[in-house]
Protein backbone atom coordinates (compact mmCIF):
# COMPACT_ATOMS: atom_id res chain seq x y z
CA UNK A 1 0.00 0.00 0.00
CA UNK A 2 0.94 3.17 -1.08
CA UNK A 3 2.42 5.96 1.71
CA UNK A 4 1.66 9.43 1.48
CA UNK A 5 4.69 10.34 0.09
CA UNK A 6 4.77 7.78 -2.56
CA UNK A 7 1.30 9.18 -3.76
CA UNK A 8 2.61 12.34 -4.18
CA UNK A 9 5.75 11.29 -5.89
CA UNK A 10 3.57 9.81 -8.43
CA UNK A 11 1.23 12.24 -8.90
CA UNK A 12 4.11 14.56 -9.69
CA UNK A 13 5.93 11.86 -12.08
CA UNK A 14 1.94 11.76 -13.80
CA UNK A 15 2.04 15.33 -14.15
CA UNK A 16 5.44 15.89 -15.85
CA UNK A 17 4.54 13.03 -18.41
CA UNK A 18 1.25 14.82 -19.36
CA UNK A 19 2.88 17.75 -19.93
CA UNK A 20 5.70 15.98 -21.82
CA UNK A 21 2.74 14.33 -24.04
CA UNK A 22 1.16 18.01 -24.26
CA UNK A 23 4.01 19.20 -25.71
CA UNK A 24 4.90 16.03 -28.21
CA UNK A 25 1.51 16.48 -29.54
CA UNK A 26 1.61 19.77 -29.77
CA UNK A 27 5.24 19.71 -31.70
CA UNK A 28 3.76 16.98 -33.83
CA UNK A 29 0.43 18.66 -34.98
CA UNK A 30 2.58 22.00 -35.90
CA UNK A 31 5.16 19.93 -37.81
CA UNK A 32 1.88 18.69 -39.78
CA UNK A 33 0.06 21.86 -40.50
CA UNK A 34 3.65 22.78 -41.66
CA UNK A 35 3.92 20.10 -43.97
CA UNK A 36 0.27 21.09 -45.17
CA UNK A 37 1.03 24.85 -45.33
CA UNK A 38 3.74 23.52 -47.66
CA UNK A 39 1.80 21.59 -49.48
CA UNK A 40 -0.28 23.50 -50.41
CA UNK A 41 1.73 26.71 -51.32
CA UNK A 42 4.95 25.19 -51.85
CA UNK A 43 6.15 26.80 -48.56
CA UNK A 44 5.76 29.94 -46.69
CA UNK A 45 4.44 32.66 -48.89
CA UNK A 46 8.33 34.90 -47.89
CA UNK A 47 9.55 31.53 -49.89
CA UNK A 48 7.42 31.14 -52.47
CA UNK A 49 8.37 35.04 -53.71
CA UNK A 50 11.98 34.67 -53.19
CA UNK A 51 12.19 31.85 -55.82
CA UNK A 52 11.03 30.35 -59.06
CA UNK A 53 11.50 26.86 -60.36
CA UNK A 54 12.04 26.08 -64.18
CA UNK A 55 11.75 22.47 -65.17
CA UNK A 56 12.55 21.45 -68.21
CA UNK A 57 13.74 18.82 -70.44
CA UNK A 58 17.83 18.21 -70.78
CA UNK A 59 19.12 16.44 -74.32
CA UNK A 60 21.69 13.92 -73.03
CA UNK A 61 25.69 15.51 -74.53
CA UNK A 62 23.76 18.98 -75.89
CA UNK A 63 24.43 21.54 -73.16
CA UNK A 64 23.36 24.27 -75.00
CA UNK A 65 20.16 24.31 -73.67
CA UNK A 66 21.24 23.98 -70.07
CA UNK A 67 23.83 26.95 -70.87
CA UNK A 68 21.03 29.20 -72.44
CA UNK A 69 18.72 28.65 -69.23
CA UNK A 70 21.62 29.46 -67.16
CA UNK A 71 22.80 32.60 -68.41
CA UNK A 72 19.23 33.64 -68.07
CA UNK A 73 19.16 32.67 -64.62
CA UNK A 74 22.14 34.87 -63.74
CA UNK A 75 20.54 38.11 -65.92
CA UNK A 76 17.36 37.49 -64.45
CA UNK A 77 18.68 37.47 -60.77
CA UNK A 78 20.40 40.61 -61.48
CA UNK A 79 17.55 42.69 -62.09
CA UNK A 80 15.40 40.80 -59.12
CA UNK A 81 17.62 41.23 -55.84
CA UNK A 82 16.93 38.44 -53.71
CA UNK A 83 15.11 35.76 -55.60
CA UNK A 84 16.80 32.71 -57.11
CA UNK A 85 15.92 30.50 -60.00
CA UNK A 86 15.97 27.02 -59.58
CA UNK A 87 16.86 25.44 -62.91
CA UNK A 88 15.33 22.01 -62.64
CA UNK A 89 16.71 19.71 -65.56
CA UNK A 90 15.05 16.35 -66.16
CA UNK A 91 17.26 14.02 -68.64
CA UNK A 92 14.98 11.29 -69.70
CA UNK A 93 13.23 10.44 -73.32
CA UNK A 94 10.32 12.61 -74.12
CA UNK A 95 7.71 10.22 -72.96
CA UNK A 96 9.51 9.52 -69.57
CA UNK A 97 9.86 13.38 -69.63
CA UNK A 98 5.90 13.70 -70.17
CA UNK A 99 5.31 11.61 -67.23
CA UNK A 100 8.03 13.18 -64.75
CA UNK A 101 6.60 16.22 -65.35
CA UNK A 102 3.02 15.27 -64.91
CA UNK A 103 3.91 13.95 -61.71
CA UNK A 104 5.47 17.08 -60.48
CA UNK A 105 2.32 19.30 -61.53
CA UNK A 106 0.06 17.32 -59.98
CA UNK A 107 1.00 18.56 -56.33
CA UNK A 108 0.96 22.14 -54.78
CA UNK A 109 4.37 20.53 -52.98
CA UNK A 110 6.55 19.93 -55.83
CA UNK A 111 5.21 21.55 -58.96
CA UNK A 112 7.43 24.07 -60.76
CA UNK A 113 6.31 27.61 -61.27
CA UNK A 114 7.72 27.27 -64.71
CA UNK A 115 7.08 24.05 -67.16
CA UNK A 116 9.15 22.97 -70.45
CA UNK A 117 5.85 21.79 -72.82
CA UNK A 118 6.46 19.92 -76.11
CA UNK A 119 3.59 20.78 -78.32
CA UNK A 120 2.86 17.04 -78.94
CA UNK A 121 1.54 16.83 -75.50
CA UNK A 122 0.64 20.41 -74.12
CA UNK A 123 -3.66 19.49 -74.81
CA UNK A 124 -3.68 16.93 -72.02
CA UNK A 125 -2.11 18.68 -69.58
CA UNK A 126 -4.15 21.25 -70.22
CA UNK A 127 -7.09 18.88 -70.23
CA UNK A 128 -5.89 17.64 -67.31
CA UNK A 129 -6.23 20.58 -66.00
CA UNK A 130 -2.34 20.93 -64.97
CA UNK A 131 -1.94 24.35 -66.65
CA UNK A 132 -3.10 27.81 -66.36
CA UNK A 133 -4.56 30.27 -69.34
CA UNK A 134 -1.95 33.06 -70.35
CA UNK A 135 -4.32 35.55 -72.15
CA UNK A 136 -4.92 37.96 -70.11
CA UNK A 137 -0.74 38.33 -69.55
CA UNK A 138 -0.31 37.50 -73.46
CA UNK A 139 -2.63 40.92 -73.94
CA UNK A 140 -1.11 42.95 -72.08
CA UNK A 141 2.47 42.20 -73.21
CA UNK A 142 3.65 44.12 -76.96
CA UNK A 143 5.81 41.47 -77.86
CA UNK A 144 3.17 38.92 -78.55
CA UNK A 145 2.59 40.62 -81.56
CA UNK A 146 6.12 39.53 -83.45
CA UNK A 147 5.14 35.57 -82.34
CA UNK A 148 3.68 34.32 -86.40
CA UNK A 149 -0.37 33.46 -86.10
CA UNK A 150 0.47 29.45 -86.61
CA UNK A 151 3.25 29.76 -83.39
CA UNK A 152 0.39 31.65 -81.67
CA UNK A 153 -1.99 28.26 -82.47
CA UNK A 154 0.49 25.97 -81.25
CA UNK A 155 -0.20 26.18 -77.58
CA UNK A 156 -3.87 27.20 -77.81
CA UNK A 157 -6.71 24.51 -76.73
CA UNK A 158 -9.90 23.76 -77.99
CA UNK A 159 -11.73 26.37 -75.39
CA UNK A 160 -10.06 29.02 -77.23
CA UNK A 161 -7.51 30.21 -74.72
CA UNK A 162 -3.86 30.10 -74.84
CA UNK A 163 -1.54 28.49 -72.22
CA UNK A 164 1.86 28.79 -73.27
CA UNK A 165 4.29 31.02 -75.00
CA UNK A 166 6.54 29.26 -77.86
CA UNK A 167 10.16 29.19 -77.93
CA UNK A 168 10.71 27.72 -81.29
CA UNK A 169 9.84 26.06 -83.78
CA UNK A 170 11.13 23.09 -86.55
CA UNK A 171 10.14 22.56 -90.31
CA UNK A 172 10.85 19.40 -92.39
CA UNK A 173 11.96 19.03 -95.86
CA UNK A 174 13.90 16.95 -97.93
CA UNK A 175 18.28 16.44 -97.18
CA UNK A 176 19.73 15.27 -99.96
CA UNK A 177 23.18 14.20 -100.90
CA UNK A 178 24.82 16.04 -103.85
CA UNK A 179 27.68 13.60 -104.15
CA UNK A 180 25.69 10.73 -104.74
CA UNK A 181 23.22 12.56 -107.04
CA UNK A 182 26.21 13.19 -109.15
CA UNK A 183 26.92 9.77 -109.43
CA UNK A 184 23.48 8.90 -110.37
CA UNK A 185 23.49 11.33 -113.10
CA UNK A 186 20.64 13.52 -111.09
CA UNK A 187 20.99 17.20 -110.72
CA UNK A 188 22.53 18.58 -107.63
CA UNK A 189 20.40 21.58 -107.77
CA UNK A 190 17.25 18.81 -107.53
CA UNK A 191 13.99 20.89 -106.21
CA UNK A 192 11.24 18.07 -106.60
CA UNK A 193 8.04 18.87 -107.78
CA UNK A 194 5.77 16.51 -107.17
CA UNK A 195 5.77 12.82 -105.49
CA UNK A 196 6.44 10.76 -108.45
CA UNK A 197 10.11 12.87 -108.87
CA UNK A 198 11.01 12.16 -105.68
CA UNK A 199 10.24 8.26 -106.67
CA UNK A 200 12.15 8.81 -109.46
CA UNK A 201 15.02 9.90 -108.29
CA UNK A 202 14.77 7.06 -105.57
CA UNK A 203 14.57 4.44 -108.73
CA UNK A 204 17.65 5.95 -110.65
CA UNK A 205 19.97 5.94 -107.65
CA UNK A 206 18.50 2.12 -106.89
CA UNK A 207 20.19 1.60 -109.87
CA UNK A 208 23.27 3.47 -110.63
CA UNK A 209 25.05 3.98 -107.53
CA UNK A 210 24.65 0.57 -105.30
CA UNK A 211 25.42 0.22 -101.61
CA UNK A 212 22.94 3.14 -100.32
CA UNK A 213 20.10 3.58 -99.34
CA UNK A 214 18.28 5.86 -102.18
CA UNK A 215 15.34 7.69 -99.70
CA UNK A 216 14.35 7.08 -96.04
CA UNK A 217 11.04 8.25 -94.51
CA UNK A 218 10.48 7.04 -91.23
CA UNK A 219 7.64 4.16 -90.70
CA UNK A 220 6.69 2.10 -87.66
CA UNK A 221 6.05 2.20 -84.30
CA UNK A 222 9.88 2.07 -83.27
CA UNK A 223 10.53 5.12 -84.78
CA UNK A 224 7.27 6.80 -82.79
CA UNK A 225 6.09 10.09 -83.52
CA UNK A 226 8.73 10.34 -86.09
CA UNK A 227 6.77 8.38 -88.30
CA UNK A 228 3.84 10.15 -87.64
CA UNK A 229 4.88 13.61 -88.12
CA UNK A 230 7.90 13.37 -90.67
CA UNK A 231 6.26 10.40 -92.26
CA UNK A 232 2.96 9.85 -92.58
CA UNK A 233 1.24 13.57 -92.01
CA UNK A 234 3.85 14.90 -94.71
CA UNK A 235 2.39 13.03 -97.23
CA UNK A 236 -1.18 13.75 -95.74
CA UNK A 237 -1.14 17.51 -95.74
CA UNK A 238 0.35 17.36 -99.06
CA UNK A 239 -2.95 15.65 -100.56
CA UNK A 240 -4.67 18.32 -99.39
CA UNK A 241 -6.70 15.82 -96.85
CA UNK A 242 -5.86 16.72 -92.69
CA UNK A 243 -6.45 14.54 -90.00
CA UNK A 244 -8.75 16.72 -88.22
CA UNK A 245 -11.75 18.49 -89.21
CA UNK A 246 -10.92 22.03 -87.20
CA UNK A 247 -14.46 23.71 -87.59
CA UNK A 248 -16.30 20.44 -86.57
CA UNK A 249 -13.98 19.03 -84.48
CA UNK A 250 -14.10 15.76 -85.64
CA UNK A 251 -11.62 13.28 -86.64
CA UNK A 252 -11.51 12.37 -90.14
CA UNK A 253 -11.77 8.91 -91.88
CA UNK A 254 -11.87 7.45 -94.89
CA UNK A 255 -9.79 10.33 -96.64
CA UNK A 256 -8.06 9.50 -100.41
CA UNK A 257 -5.42 11.37 -98.64
CA UNK A 258 -5.19 8.76 -96.04
CA UNK A 259 -4.98 5.88 -98.22
CA UNK A 260 -2.13 7.28 -101.20
CA UNK A 261 -0.26 8.11 -98.02
CA UNK A 262 -0.03 4.61 -97.18
CA UNK A 263 0.26 3.76 -100.82
CA UNK A 264 3.45 5.50 -100.79
CA UNK A 265 4.96 4.43 -98.25
CA UNK A 266 4.06 0.53 -99.75
CA UNK A 267 5.62 1.81 -103.15
CA UNK A 268 9.00 2.70 -101.17
CA UNK A 269 9.41 -0.11 -98.81
CA UNK A 270 7.50 -2.86 -102.00
CA UNK A 271 10.38 -1.74 -104.43
CA UNK A 272 13.30 -1.47 -101.68
CA UNK A 273 13.87 2.09 -102.29
CA UNK A 274 14.06 2.36 -98.43
CA UNK A 275 15.58 1.11 -95.50
CA UNK A 276 14.57 -2.40 -94.94
CA UNK A 277 12.30 -3.29 -92.68
CA UNK A 278 14.84 -3.93 -89.86
CA UNK A 279 16.35 -1.08 -89.93
CA UNK A 280 13.25 1.38 -89.73
CA UNK A 281 12.23 -0.74 -86.76
CA UNK A 282 15.26 -0.02 -84.86
CA UNK A 283 14.18 2.36 -82.15
CA UNK A 284 17.78 4.25 -82.46
CA UNK A 285 17.04 4.88 -86.30
CA UNK A 286 16.58 8.42 -86.19
CA UNK A 287 20.01 8.87 -85.00
CA UNK A 288 21.57 6.66 -87.13
CA UNK A 289 20.10 8.77 -90.19
CA UNK A 290 21.87 12.07 -89.12
CA UNK A 291 25.12 10.72 -86.93
CA UNK A 292 26.27 7.74 -89.31
CA UNK A 293 24.34 7.22 -92.70
CA UNK A 294 24.29 10.66 -94.10
CA UNK A 295 28.05 11.44 -92.83
CA UNK A 296 29.63 8.53 -94.34
CA UNK A 297 27.27 8.97 -97.60
CA UNK A 298 25.20 5.59 -96.74
CA UNK A 299 21.91 7.50 -97.92
CA UNK A 300 20.71 9.84 -100.44
CA UNK A 301 17.59 11.25 -100.16
CA UNK A 302 16.37 11.71 -96.43
CA UNK A 303 13.13 13.45 -95.64
CA UNK A 304 14.06 14.54 -91.94
CA UNK A 305 14.02 17.61 -89.55
CA UNK A 306 15.04 20.92 -89.89
CA UNK A 307 17.76 21.01 -86.60
CA UNK A 308 19.80 17.60 -87.97
CA UNK A 309 22.52 19.97 -89.15
CA UNK A 310 22.87 20.66 -85.34
CA UNK A 311 24.41 16.89 -84.69
CA UNK A 312 27.45 17.99 -87.65
CA UNK A 313 28.24 21.28 -86.23
CA UNK A 314 31.64 21.10 -84.35
CA UNK A 315 31.84 19.55 -80.43
CA UNK A 316 28.11 18.06 -81.42
CA UNK A 317 27.29 14.77 -81.62
CA UNK A 318 28.58 13.71 -85.06
CA UNK A 319 31.01 16.62 -86.66
CA UNK A 320 31.12 17.06 -90.05
CA UNK A 321 32.82 20.13 -91.32
CA UNK A 322 31.71 19.40 -95.03
CA UNK A 323 27.76 18.71 -94.34
CA UNK A 324 27.18 21.94 -96.61
CA UNK A 325 28.92 21.39 -99.59
CA UNK A 326 27.87 18.09 -99.60
CA UNK A 327 24.42 18.22 -98.59
CA UNK A 328 21.09 19.87 -100.81
CA UNK A 329 17.85 20.49 -99.09
CA UNK A 330 14.86 20.65 -101.04
CA UNK A 331 10.93 21.35 -100.05
CA UNK A 332 8.47 18.35 -99.66
CA UNK A 333 6.02 18.85 -102.74
CA UNK A 334 2.42 18.28 -102.85
CA UNK A 335 1.23 15.18 -103.95
CA UNK A 336 1.14 16.48 -107.54
CA UNK A 337 2.69 19.62 -107.12
CA UNK A 338 -0.74 21.15 -106.35
CA UNK A 339 -1.11 24.91 -104.71
CA UNK A 340 0.64 25.88 -102.80
CA UNK A 341 3.47 23.48 -104.40
CA UNK A 342 4.95 22.52 -101.14
CA UNK A 343 4.41 21.32 -98.04
CA UNK A 344 5.72 21.00 -94.14
CA UNK A 345 5.40 19.95 -90.44
CA UNK A 346 6.19 21.66 -87.74
CA UNK A 347 6.62 20.92 -83.75
CA UNK A 348 8.65 22.89 -81.05
CA UNK A 349 8.39 23.36 -77.72
CA UNK A 350 6.95 25.76 -75.70
CA UNK A 351 6.90 27.55 -71.92
CA UNK A 352 3.56 27.09 -69.36
CA UNK A 353 2.63 28.18 -66.00
CA UNK A 354 1.10 24.99 -64.03
CA UNK A 355 -2.05 25.66 -62.50
CA UNK A 356 0.02 24.86 -59.38
CA UNK A 357 2.52 27.22 -59.52
CA UNK A 358 3.51 29.32 -56.34
CA UNK A 359 5.15 31.93 -57.70
CA UNK A 360 3.51 32.70 -61.50
CA UNK A 361 3.60 36.33 -61.57
CA UNK A 362 7.80 36.20 -61.33
CA UNK A 363 7.73 33.37 -63.84
CA UNK A 364 5.68 35.44 -66.25
CA UNK A 365 8.65 37.78 -66.18
CA UNK A 366 11.28 35.22 -66.77
CA UNK A 367 9.39 34.29 -69.62
CA UNK A 368 9.12 37.26 -71.14
CA UNK A 369 12.93 37.46 -70.88
CA UNK A 370 13.93 34.71 -72.64
CA UNK A 371 11.17 35.36 -75.30
CA UNK A 372 12.29 38.61 -75.83
CA UNK A 373 14.00 39.22 -79.40
CA UNK A 374 18.11 39.18 -78.69
CA UNK A 375 17.67 35.95 -76.45
CA UNK A 376 15.53 33.98 -78.73
CA UNK A 377 17.99 35.23 -81.64
CA UNK A 378 20.35 33.46 -79.17
CA UNK A 379 18.42 30.39 -78.68
CA UNK A 380 17.10 30.00 -82.17
CA UNK A 381 21.19 30.18 -83.26
CA UNK A 382 22.59 27.58 -80.72
CA UNK A 383 19.46 25.07 -80.75
CA UNK A 384 19.39 25.57 -84.67
CA UNK A 385 15.70 25.96 -84.16
CA UNK A 386 13.29 27.84 -86.73
CA UNK A 387 12.17 31.30 -84.74
CA UNK A 388 9.01 31.75 -83.51
CA UNK A 389 9.06 35.77 -83.58
CA UNK A 390 8.84 37.56 -87.13
CA UNK A 391 11.41 39.80 -86.37
CA UNK A 392 14.06 37.03 -85.32
CA UNK A 393 13.64 35.12 -88.02
CA UNK A 394 14.45 37.95 -90.25
CA UNK A 395 17.40 38.86 -88.23
CA UNK A 396 20.99 39.44 -89.97
CA UNK A 397 22.39 37.37 -86.95
CA UNK A 398 19.85 34.30 -87.50
CA UNK A 399 20.53 34.24 -90.85
CA UNK A 400 24.06 34.01 -91.35
CA UNK A 401 23.98 31.41 -88.18
CA UNK A 402 23.65 28.85 -90.15
CA UNK A 403 23.39 28.56 -94.10
CA UNK A 404 20.28 26.20 -93.95
CA UNK A 405 18.36 28.68 -91.58
CA UNK A 406 16.89 31.11 -94.12
CA UNK A 407 15.41 27.77 -95.86
CA UNK A 408 14.22 26.03 -93.34
CA UNK A 409 12.47 29.09 -92.28
CA UNK A 410 10.98 29.89 -95.44
CA UNK A 411 8.82 26.80 -95.18
CA UNK A 412 6.68 28.59 -92.18
CA UNK A 413 3.89 29.84 -94.04
CA UNK A 414 3.46 26.20 -95.59
CA UNK A 415 3.71 24.68 -92.27
CA UNK A 416 1.11 22.86 -90.49
CA UNK A 417 0.79 21.47 -86.94
CA UNK A 418 -0.33 18.11 -85.82
CA UNK A 419 -3.92 18.35 -84.21
CA UNK A 420 -2.14 17.48 -81.02
CA UNK A 421 -5.59 17.54 -78.56
CA UNK A 422 -5.84 14.68 -75.52
CA UNK A 423 -6.22 11.60 -77.86
CA UNK A 424 -3.53 12.77 -80.77
CA UNK A 425 -0.54 10.30 -79.42
CA UNK A 426 -3.31 7.78 -79.10
CA UNK A 427 -4.27 8.29 -82.98
CA UNK A 428 -0.99 8.77 -83.61
CA UNK A 429 0.33 5.22 -82.67
CA UNK A 430 -2.45 3.93 -84.90
CA UNK A 431 -1.11 5.61 -87.50
CA UNK A 432 2.54 4.21 -87.18
CA UNK A 433 0.53 1.33 -87.17
CA UNK A 434 -0.98 1.28 -90.16
CA UNK A 435 2.60 2.34 -91.54
CA UNK A 436 4.22 -0.57 -90.12
CA UNK A 437 1.79 -2.77 -91.73
CA UNK A 438 2.11 -2.06 -95.41
CA UNK A 439 5.64 -1.57 -94.34
CA UNK A 440 6.63 -5.06 -93.43
CA UNK A 441 3.70 -6.58 -95.90
CA UNK A 442 1.19 -7.54 -93.19
CA UNK A 443 -1.28 -5.60 -94.61
CA UNK A 444 -2.50 -3.99 -98.03
CA UNK A 445 -3.47 -0.75 -97.76
CA UNK A 446 -7.44 -0.96 -97.80
CA UNK A 447 -7.46 -3.18 -94.76
CA UNK A 448 -4.37 -1.14 -93.11
CA UNK A 449 -6.81 2.22 -93.63
CA UNK A 450 -9.56 0.52 -92.37
CA UNK A 451 -8.46 -0.72 -88.99
CA UNK A 452 -6.97 2.79 -88.70
CA UNK A 453 -11.02 4.11 -88.83
CA UNK A 454 -11.93 1.05 -86.62
CA UNK A 455 -9.53 2.24 -83.73
CA UNK A 456 -10.07 5.96 -84.09
CA UNK A 457 -13.84 5.42 -83.76
CA UNK A 458 -12.95 3.44 -80.49
CA UNK A 459 -10.46 5.97 -79.80
CA UNK A 460 -12.60 9.36 -80.37
CA UNK A 461 -16.20 8.20 -79.83
CA UNK A 462 -18.18 10.42 -81.27
CA UNK A 463 -16.08 12.80 -82.51
CA UNK A 464 -15.19 11.13 -85.65
CA UNK A 465 -16.22 12.51 -89.55
CA UNK A 466 -16.10 10.65 -92.91
CA UNK A 467 -14.16 12.60 -95.57
CA UNK A 468 -16.45 14.22 -98.01
CA UNK A 469 -16.40 12.62 -101.32
CA UNK A 470 -15.77 9.51 -99.54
Amino acid sequence: METQTEQAERRRTGGRRRALATRVVAAVLAGLVAATVAACGGGSSAESSSQITVTYKQTGGDPSQQEFLTAAKAEFERANPGLTVNLQPITASDSDYLTRLQLQMRSQRTSPDLAYEDTFQINSDIEAGYLRPLDDRLKAWPDWNQFSETARGAAKALDGQTYAVPDGTDTRAIWFNKEIFAKAGLPTDWQPRTWDDILSAARTIKAKVPGVIPFNIYSGKAVGEAAAIQGFQMLLYGTGDTLYDLPARKWVLGSKGFTDSLQFVKTVYTEQLGPTPAQSLDPNFQYKVSQQLLPKGQLAIDLDGSWISHHWLPGNASPWAQWNTVMGTAAMPTQTGQAPGRVSMSGGWTWAIPKNAANPDKAWEFVKLISDRDHQVNFSIVNTQIPVRTDVASDPRYLAANPTNQFFASLVPVTHYRPAYAVYPRISSEIQVAMESVMTGSADVAPAAKNYDEQVKTIAGDAVMTAAGS
